[in-house]
């Protein structure tokens, strides 16, 4: 290359563009044409490294989540409270005494209990006011006395409205049959019915109500975090390369040999030394890239399909068909003339006509990369969900659809 340009320059005045110096003369040195070579080498390393430098299109990375976004800690977990109550104050849609036994009972002993008797004429007692119901609710984990909850009520006679109801005090128990919550105030139902004498119209479920804050706790269940020196994570969903990933994280952030895994479920944390509340506040709040299982989950009542990101499908051909007959009766009526003392005649006419889309072809649906890339195959087809779904049973029994085939 040197002598190359060494013989351009000395044979013009001028060098062929670039940003070199004017020469003096049409004779240049061997010295100079060495000079204007280092120039050029510099010049082309400094082009390659500003190519280097400029940042290519990358593909989009997975999304990150909060470790406390998909990971239960052991030990915290809501409670089930469940009581039987009664409702009063309904405006004439409560039980009906004489066909629920059990409210008519309970009205009565719960009067009693108040000081009015009515044992000797318990046949009279036919208001319409009063409806039994289930109360239930959620004691959330660290819930202390005095604090409140809310509660669903619903109907478990023949009542027709609970809008407008009160709810008396109720005893909500857990399963251990303890009472950790007492219900009581008036309920909303969001519902309503309107209707006159030929036809009605409902809106939404008057027959389940809700109170805001309408329980008070009465017992606390003790939480201990790091009874034994250690806390588990429990994923939401079990995954190996996702359980491994947050031991990563939290060994990286937090100290090593800090997180171990146990099962694609469970991450052990080692609390010794450390307190079990700020620790957890810190792992909550590290990020992480959770890892997705390929699966097609088919819902065959809905028509539904969904697939995961991973999924992937070997290339296939496709032919798909459908068979339609349809049978149309236009039968035709024959009228008589006036005054001939004839019969009206119907004379049965029937059309059947069969197509079976002869124009639809064998179509090629071809490996991708991506999920786009299958979805935009599959559409290519002119398909429906329910065709998709027999299309995906055949190729799942093919071996072309490597993921799992879940039908529901």
């Amino acid at each position: 290359m040197a002598h190359r340009l060494q013989a351009t320059i000395s044979g013009s005045c001028v060098p062929a563009g670039g940003n070199f110096p004017k020469p003096q003369a049409c004779s240049v040195r061997k010295g100079s044409a060495a000079l204007w070579v280092g120039r050029v080498a510099r010049g082309v390393i400094a082009f390659v490294v500003l190519l280097t430098s400029i940042p290519l299109a990358r593909p989009a990375h997975a999304i990150s989540v909060r470790i406390k976004d998909i990971v239960d800690y052991e030990g915290v977990r809501d409670n089930q409270l469940v009581g039987y109550g009664l409702v009063v104050g309904l405006h004439g849609t409560g039980d009906r005494l004489t066909n629920t036994i059990f409210t008519r009972e309970t009205l009565i002993g719960m009067l009693n209990r108040l000081g009015v008797n009515i044992r000797d004429r318990e046949i009279q007692l036919q208001t319409h006011d009063v409806a039994a119901v289930m109360v239930t609710a959620t004691l959330p984990p660290f819930s202390h006395g005095g604090g409140r909850i809310d509660v669903t009520v619903s109907a478990v006679g023949d009542a027709q409205d609970l809008t407008g109801g009160t709810l008396l005090v109720t005893p909500l128990q857990a399963a251990d049959g303890e009472v950790y919550a007492v219900a009581q105030g008036a309920l909303v139902t969001n519902a309503f019915t309107a209707g006159g004498a030929a036809a009605s119209v409902t809106r939404n479920i008057p027959t389940s109500a809700h109170i805001a804050n309408g329980a008070v706790v009465e017992r606390e269940v003790p939480v201990v975090l790091g009874m034994k020196g250690a806390v588990h994570l429990s994923l939401h969903n079990p995954n190996f390369t996702t359980a491994n990933r947050i031991a990563d994280a939290i060994n990286r952030h937090l100290g090593r040999n800090l997180a171990r895994v146990d099962d694609p479920r469970t991450i052990m944390v080692d609390l010794t030394g450390r307190d079990a509340a700020s620790t957890l506040y810190r792992i909550g709040d590290l990020t992480v890239q959770p890892d997705t299982m390929a699966k097609v989950i088919v819902d065959e009542a809905s028509g539904t399909i969904v697939m995961g990101d991973n999924v992937r499908i070997s290339t296939v051909a496709v032919a798909q068909g459908n068979l339609t007959i349809q049978v149309t009766e236009t039968p035709q009526i024959s009228q008589p003339g006036p005054f001939s003392n004839g019969t009206t005649a119907v004379a049965p006419r029937t059309d059947i006509g069969v197509s079976t889309d002869n124009n639809k072809r064998l179509g090629m649906l071809r490996e991708g990369p991506t999920l786009a890339s299958l979805v935009a195959g599959m559409n290519a087809l002119g398909m429906g969900p329910r065709d998709m779904i027999g299309i995906l049973q055949a190729i799942k029994a093919d071996g072309a659809l490597q993921p799992d085939l879940e039908v529901r």
